[in-house]
């Protein structure tokens, strides 16, 4: 018996943008939704969103200019139909954020202030806080769901979706605080789950990710059956300042550069530009690169980024980089540097993962039921490397298109999906390197992935990745503790991206084979354009 959409009951995974988006949207259409979340409520990748929205949202701007620089940046593997949806419904989501209290940066005239970053032929981004616009937008979000009476469940980690009969039926948790013990098993039925548990930064050493990130949704659609895909295209960010005395690396945004700042080497040279024209704006991925390339050159020391120009006076520059760029001015001091009088080291970082579970344009997955909206999905807007500050973009409209639709397609059944196979299928017939592992530990496992399915990849060392990889899945023991389940998922989606690498064989946008170099036209306009 079919239900009515005011019994339609949904399970969201996860409290970045695009599952709180989601949840408020079937909030809104009728359903009854509980949220899940790994950790506290407003613990999300969302927040440690620096650089801003993108989105077409000024009289001189034009949707297609924004479609041209997100196909362009996904070097001709976005998928063109999810990349229009993104631009053309993208302005009415940010309207609704601003709608919800979202305090977007604004000029003395009262208008939106503009920011330009990498790949963009327009200064589209908009920001809040100079450089905390994630955290601006959590909150407005996590405000609104509190009132929309959405039950939620924190401290409760995926363990794996409930299957029954060929779809999603719910979803089993592990409900507790602490990491480190075993937690309460609790299953949670439901008519429709969500995925919005965001990517795994955590397979890799350097990473600008927090320590939830450890691909729990991902994992589990493989374990279910769904369809995955791109895993091979993760998204290292250019500029990273080194840890501090805690171990954390930060994240200094693009958006630094796109007001001037200036990338540099020991010489003081800007090398960018030997790379591609347009230089230390570049996309990602040549930026990355450009810089572990000049790394290597230099003796592995970091290159600098200098916005020692970017005012006239030094105390006008330090009033400026602490008005415009306020969280990250903190963390520069925290480590001992004067920004605005000497460029500070940094290095490049494991940021974004454009693969994920494949959705179409709702979020539907290949699985009945179960929809993907964020990080964990691959909705085909990204292609092979994401244009800058169209994440956030992508969880608000596709979480929106999700919950839109999640109340009907209960109520009237499971519509045909048609979802893009791979674009890679199947594993080269290669010879596999016999490797003696070391033994497992998610150090490890972060560092032997920065290393062999990195920034520069080659068949040797992702054939000696998957070996390794193999062995440490074969000794593993039954999972019990949250970081049990957690190393578990890490393995098996790191086995899956080294498998991704191996089979794409050419180099194209973020994937990188150094013994198969990508073709001139894989960094320049998009043909349509």
């Amino acid at each position: 018996m079919n239900a009515t959409p005011s019994r339609v009951h949904a399970v969201v995974v996860g409290s970045g943008i695009a599952g709180l988006t989601a949840a408020l949207h079937a909030v809104s259409g009728g359903s009854t939704v509980t949220l899940v979340t790994k950790d506290v409520l407003e613990h999300a990748n969302t927040r440690y969103a620096q650089g801003g929205i993108a989105g077409v949202m000024f009289d001189d701007d034009r949707v297609e200019d924004h479609i041209c620089d997100t196909l362009t940046a996904g070097a001709g593997l976005s998928d063109p139909d999810a990349v229009r949806v993104l631009a053309e419904e993208g302005p009415a989501r940010i309207r609704d954020l601003i709608a919800l209290g979202v305090a977007f940066d604004r000029a003395p005239d009262g208008s939106l202030v503009k920011g330009l970053e990498a790949a963009h032929s327009y200064p589209r981004i908009l920001h809040a806080g100079g450089d905390a616009t994630g955290t601006a937008v959590e909150k407005a979000l996590v405000a609104r769901l509190r009132e929309s009476g959405a039950t939620v469940i924190e401290h409760a980690f995926l363990v794996d979706l409930v299957v029954e009969d060929g779809r999603v039926r719910g979803v089993d948790l592990l409900v507790g605080e602490s990491t480190h013990r075993e937690g309460v098993r609790r299953r949670l039925l439901a008519d429709a789950v969500v995925l919005a548990t965001g990517g795994a930064g955590e397979l890799f050493s350097h990473s600008t990710n927090p320590a939830v990130a450890t691909g729990d949704g991902i994992a589990a659609a493989l374990r279910a059956g769904a369809a995955v895909a791109d895993l091979e295209f993760f998204q290292f960010h250019p500029t990273v300042l080194p840890p501090d005395d805690r171990g954390e690396a930060f994240l200094v945004s693009e958006a630094v550069r796109g007001e001037g700042a200036t990338l540099i080497d020991d010489t003081g040279r800007r090398f960018a530009f030997d790379v591609h024209p347009d230089g230390d704006l570049a996309p990602r991925d040549v930026v990355a690169r450009a810089i572990a390339d000049r790394m290597a050159r230099q003796g592995g020391r970091p290159v600098r980024l200098d916005a020692t120009h970017l005012r006239p006076t030094l105390a006008e520059r330090r009033a400026f980089l602490a008005r415009r760029f306020p969280t990250i001015d903190a963390a520069v001091r925290r480590r001992g540097w004067d920004w605005a009088a000497e460029p500070v080291p940094v290095t490049p970082a494991a940021h974004y993962l454009m693969g994920g579970v494949v959705t179409d344009l709702h979020g539907r997955t290949s699985l009945p039921r179960l929809y993907a909206v964020g990080e964990v999905a691959r909705t085909g807007v990204h292609g092979a490397n994401r244009l800058a500050s169209n994440s956030l973009l992508e969880g608000a409209v596709f979480g929106a298109r999700t919950g839109d639709v999640l109340a009907r397609d209960v109520m009237g059944g499971w519509p045909p999906i048609t979802t893009p196979p791979p674009a890679v299928a199947g594993l080269p017939a290669l010879p596999i390197a016999v490797v003696t592992p070391p033994p497992f530990d998610r150090a490890a496992l972060q560092e032997l992935l920065w290393t062999r399915a990195g920034l520069v990849r080659t068949e040797r060392g992702l054939a000696e990745a998957a070996s390794i990889l193999r062995a440490w899945s074969a000794v593993t023991s039954e999972p019990v503790t949250e970081n049990d389940h957690e190393d578990a998922n890490l393995l098996l989606v790191g086995a899956h991206l080294v498998a991704a690498a191996r089979a794409r064989r050419e180099s194209v946008g973020a994937h990188l084979r150094a013994d198969q170099p990508a073709p001139a036209a894989s960094i320049t306009r998009a043909a349509s354009c």
